[in-house]
């Protein structure tokens, strides 16, 4: 799904509180009545109409023409406006540039603030794949469901949900000391975070020293376990190398942990089969692509529980997430959606099915050589009056 910003330009503050309208009153319908559109927008009855006219044209809104009445759907490019005008009025964010990576569930641009510092925007897209295989009805509105079901289990709402865990897990283990991205803001389904300036693992065809490299991976697989998380998607695709170099000038590879949709608490029912899957992915791409395979079988589960048991030292993030705003229901809503519509993350044999070849490189600075310039680049601060 392309991000045309084109048309965030030309939308003036009317047109906002509309499109605002229409997300508002998506919480409860399908398809929004145009009265309940010109009440919660405040505006007069051609004001509106005005600005339907003008956000129908961008595909920021729809009309659906089999509803029984008047009224408009907000659509993905509604919610990306919405998402990136709350990210600029928040100075997070200026303009956008590259497409960087795509992945099942996700785009990922980068971005840049008003002193042109890189970083990067990820936009959760949960459920575009079922839709093309057509896993449930379109919008995920079945007819047997309540209204508030349908609300809960709506397409806005998921994408909402997974931006928001991500955000708060990110931060958690920012602050924990675990190499991730730093989070800089979130709104909606996009969250903005710091450019890694790496590679994916699955880029790197060899390493100077595969065993100490697997060693650092294992480890920070069982430091998460202490953590009292599971990453749930932990391969090659989701691990992003980056160089240090040392006061010796020795050069390090350091791995940076990306996307964290999949992590669930250690106290999780699937925990154990999302640890060992964990464990397995790195296990057999070391084996395959660096030719290393370890003498330890290990860690093993259990072993890894038995530890956490008698660590009375490390402070445990899943609580701590939870206490951020993040809450067990919302982390149950999204669990059940996701095993629902069959959104597993980017393992080796999945099929993106998505319009680009590239299935992650969620913060990578190198991994499209094209650069952002005043050409490529499309500024979102400009607000028409």
């Amino acid at each position: 799904m392309k991000l045309d910003t084109k048309s965030l330009r030309y939308l003036n503050n009317a047109d906002w509180k509309v499109l605002a309208a229409v997300e508002s009153g998506s919480r409860n319908h399908e398809v929004v009545p145009t009265p309940l559109i010109i009440s919660i927008a405040k505006s007069s009855a051609g004001d509106v109409q005005r600005s339907v006219s003008l956000l129908a044209r961008s595909g920021l809104i729809a009309k659906v023409a089999t509803a029984k009445y008047d009224g408009y759907r907000l659509t993905y490019g509604g919610l990306d406006y919405l998402a990136l005008h709350g990210l600029q009025k928040s100075s997070i964010i200026y303009s956008v540039g590259n497409q960087i990576g795509v992945g099942k569930e996700s785009d990922i641009f980068v971005v840049s603030d008003e002193k042109g510092e890189q970083k990067v925007l990820k936009i959760h897209r949960l459920g575009r794949v079922s839709f093309k295989k057509g896993v449930k009805n379109k919008r995920d509105y079945a007819r047997t469901r309540t209204q508030k079901e349908r609300g809960a289990g709506s397409w806005m709402y998921m994408s909402r949900l997974a931006a928001m865990k991500e955000y708060a897990f990110m931060t958690a283990l920012k602050d924990a000391g675990i190499e991730v991205p730093t989070p800089l803001g979130q709104n909606r389904h996009q969250i903005v975070m710091s450019l890694v300036d790496g590679f994916p693992l699955r880029q790197i065809d060899k390493v100077p020293d595969p065993a100490g490299l697997y060693a650092e991976l294992i480890t920070i697989i069982v430091r998460l376990a202490h953590l009292g998380l599971i990453h749930g998607d932990f391969n090659e695709f989701n691990i992003m190398i980056k160089e240090v170099e040392k006061p010796d000038q020795e050069i390090s590879l350091v791995p940076v942990v990306i996307d964290f949709p999949q992590m669930v608490s250690i106290d999780h029912a699937n925990a154990k089969e999302y640890f060992d899957r964990d464990v397995d992915c790195i296990k057999k791409y070391f084996s395959r692509r660096f030719g290393f395979v370890s003498d330890n079988d290990g860690p093993h589960f259990k072993a890894v529980r038995k530890a956490i048991a008698h660590d009375t030292e490390t402070k445990r993030l899943d609580a701590k997430v939870e206490a951020s705003g993040f809450s067990k229901k919302m982390a149950k809503d999204l669990d059940a959606y996701m095993r629902e519509h069959n959104i597993d993350g980017d393992r080796e044999g999945d099929d993106p099915d998505t319009e680009s070849e590239d299935d992650g490189g969620e913060a990578s600075a190198n991994e499209n050589e094209e650069e952002i310039t005043p050409a490529t680049e499309d500024a979102i601060g400009v607000d028409a009056k």
